[in-house]
């Protein structure tokens, strides 16, 4: 299934998308209305889904007539890992990592389909990173490679925005990650079932109708269930954390002259069985700042 989180006539709740339209939750008792509680029910919420989708007479409504939302708009935690397809390290100049390298983007970043970037009055060196991400379905801890596709709800679409000289300030990157609108997800979080090997899907990048970037995640060096071991030896993942599994080469810091982002472009992410999650870039308005104003 291509699970939605969605609005419509200002109320939120959880669809699924079929052809050109999304299979309606409204009223469904056992289909909680945000996406973390639809994961936290252990299963019950997905099979729930399954049999109105399996419905013709399920309350459907056309794709043009609601608003798409992130699929978790608010995560507990989203984790990202850098340095993590073998391309970009070599445009970067960097040595291969012995371990997976984690940085957190604050879930106040997260924005989805359709919505604007906007280009921060702080810093004009915005940039785009494309990624395959996924999310968390069940709590666990200390889980085993092999055991790790279990716990994965879903996949879907990131953009890694990133605020570059705010990156470097700090050897976390957490803040040049972390900007307002620094994080698309999108547009729907597809079932394992769909992806098959989440390892060998062509990811594409466009900034308007220029490729930027085009590579496979077969060449990731550490896998999604490697990743999923690695930060379960740390952490209790829970259901609703989202995980970004990095980006392949031809990011616009590293090109000549700089491909940074700039208002009125259009930042378009593709990934195979997955679809595409598109965002336009506009100037940070004037409305965000001052206290009360955000």
């Amino acid at each position: 299934m291509k699970l939605v989180t969605f609005s419509h006539h200002q109320q939120t709740r959880i669809g699924a998308v079929v052809a050109d339209a999304v299979v309606d939750s409204l009223g469904q008792a056992h289909i909680p209305n945000d996406m973390i509680s639809f994961l936290s029910t252990g299963g019950s919420a997905i099979e729930a889904m399954r049999v109105l989708v399996g419905n013709d007479r399920s309350p459907r409504l056309p794709l043009t007539a609601v608003k798409l939302l992130a699929p978790v708009p608010r995560p507990r935690k989203y984790l990202a890992i850098s340095l993590n397809y073998a391309d970009h390290i070599a445009e970067t100049g960097k040595e291969r990592p012995e371990y997976p390298s984690f940085f957190s983007k604050h879930s106040s970043c997260v924005i989805g389909q359709d919505d604007a970037i906007h280009r921060p009055k702080v810093s004009d060196k915005l940039d785009y990173e494309g990624e395959l991400a996924f999310v968390i379905g069940r709590r666990c801890r200390h889980v085993a490679v092999e055991d790790a596709a279990q716990v994965i709800a879903g996949f879907t679409i990131a953009n890694d925005v990133s605020v570059r000289d705010w990156q470097v300030r700090s050897p976390t990157m957490m803040l040049g990650k972390s900007f307002d609108t620094c994080g698309p997800l999108g547009p729907w979080l597809v079932t394992p079932d769909e992806i098959g090997d989440p390892h060998n899907l062509t990811i594409k990048t466009w900034v308007d109708d220029e490729l930027r970037q085009d590579s496979s995640t077969r060449h990731m060096l550490f896998n999604c269930y490697e990743m999923i071991a690695y930060l379960s030896q740390a952490m209790t993942l829970e259901p609703g954390d989202v995980i970004s599994t990095g980006t392949p080469a031809g990011v616009g810091v590293k090109m000549t002259p700089r491909g940074y982002l700039k208002p009125g472009q259009t930042v378009r992410v593709a990934i195979e069985k997955l679809g595409v999650l598109s965002n336009p870039v506009i100037e940070e308005p004037d409305g965000q700042l001052g206290i009360g104003w955000v």
